[in-house]
């Protein structure tokens, strides 16, 4: 119904990293996007021991993205012909 693929700092970023949010369309009014992102997120926190995560995100899920603490870097761009922004989350 949903994945996240969850990267190390020094993989995808010099950062931690998360990509590939996908949640099934039949599923996307049962909340499983956020609970994959915080459960992502916690992940990253355990696993990897760092509190600083970047992604690539589609520009249209900004604010899905700024609700769970990320924020824009940089200029947008075009990744595969979308739209995209770089996003970092700095976990204090």
């Amino acid at each position: 119904m949903a994945y996240t693929r969850c990267f190390a700092p020094g993989v995808y970023f010099k950062e931690a990293s998360i990509g590939r949010v996908v949640v099934t369309p039949k599923e996307r009014n049962n909340n499983y996007g956020h609970q994959i992102m915080k459960t992502s997120v916690a992940a990253i926190l355990t696993h990897y021991n760092t509190q600083e995560i970047k992604l690539s995100a589609q520009k249209y899920l900004e604010t899905f993205y700024n609700n769970h603490g990320f924020f824009k870097i940089g200029e947008g761009y075009l990744e595969d012909g979308i739209p995209h922004i770089s996003m970092i989350n700095k976990i204090p």
